[in-house]
């Protein structure tokens, strides 16, 4: 094959690619948790747009039939994508974006490679061009990545069907299944960390038969209630594990206190005294917890929004991204 039929063909893949990028990009703004990050989704969606058109006219000027099928098959692709992602975890999901970013990529670095064999130039900015944009959003995917494994949350929301596919039965309306699984999640990590089997995890399982039996007899009291109880009860029992993972469900449900919160005197602080200390945090539970706190009590978003910057320096910092 010859290089200008190798280019024709990497033009055409990267038309389909794109096309899917920016339908994908589109559908993400829905789960943008900050109207900052739903700016920058959108102008990433208009940037694939933009590069579509760039990329379809280099393949016209090269003599390539124009194509009306592949900008279909794009939207279809990312329609699709979006479909079978709901019933993955947002990780999952996350990671398949990567993934498409990384085939970008490698596909431009090919592109500009034949564009330099065959003395195009014009080819080899385009393709330099692309590998500048796909570089920063496999930048910025990386760091969205990392915050979730830091416990987030992350700057995209996982869809209902997404949360309930990444937790099984963590929904907040049924707060006893929730604590339940909280419960066994930190069961198994106690295990890894103290390298224990056996008699132990049984031990600690069966307390936390007995602090869910607590719990679903407290369903009526109310979410809240139920969890502090739960917690109460574990403590009592002497059960730290489930009492921890009890006081965590109430962490991620912003049913905390102002008092338990990483930042003294929180409540009495101004919007911007409080966005402040929040983007001076560095401990991603500490930023988590106020978070949660902050979307459901007060709901500022320049307080979130800079809580989210301290949350994307650590992530940045895990990950080995400069800021």
């Amino acid at each position: 094959m010859t290089d200008h039929a190798k280019i024709v063909n990497q033009l055409r893949a990267l038309v389909l690619l794109s096309q899917t990028e920016e339908q994908i990009a589109r559908t993400r703004v829905t789960q943008a948790r900050t109207d900052a990050v739903r700016r920058e989704l959108t102008q990433n969606a208009d940037n694939a747009a933009e590069r579509t058109r760039l990329i379809t006219a280099e393949l016209r000027e090269l003599g390539g039939v124009p194509d009306v099928v592949t900008p279909v098959v794009g939207r279809l692709s990312a329609v699709l994508k979006a479909t079978f992602e709901q019933a993955e975890p947002i990780e999952e999901a996350l990671l398949q974006d990567l993934s498409l970013e990384h085939q970008l990529h490698d596909r431009a670095t090919y592109l500009k490679v034949l564009g330099q064999a065959a003395g195009l130039a014009k080819v080899e900015r385009l393709a330099e061009g692309l590998i500048r944009a796909h570089e920063a959003t496999i930048e910025w995917l990386t760091v969205v990545l990392a915050e979730e494994a830091l416990g987030g949350p992350a700057a995209l929301q996982a869809t209902p069907f997404q949360q309930v596919a990444g937790v099984a039965a963590r929904a907040a309306n049924a707060p006893y299944r929730f604590v339940a699984n909280r419960v066994n999640e930190a069961l198994d990590t106690a295990q890894q960390r103290r390298q224990r089997v056996g008699d132990e995890l049984g031990q600690v399982a069966g307390r936390a038969s007995t602090l869910t039996d607590a719990v679903r007899e407290t369903l009526t009291v109310g979410r809240a209630a139920t969890l502090r109880r739960a917690e109460r009860i574990a403590r009592r029992e002497g059960n730290r594990t489930a009492a921890d993972a009890a006081k965590a469900a109430r962490e991620e449900l912003g049913d905390v206190s102002a008092d338990e919160l990483p930042v003294k005197g929180y409540d009495s602080l101004s919007t911007s005294d409080a966005a402040k200390a929040a983007k001076a945090l560095r401990e991603p539970h500490d930023i988590r917890v106020l978070i949660r706190y902050e979307e459901t009590h007060k709901n500022r978003a320049s307080v979130i929004s800079a809580a989210q910057v301290a949350l994307a320096a650590v992530a940045k910092e895990a990950v080995g991204v400069e800021n």
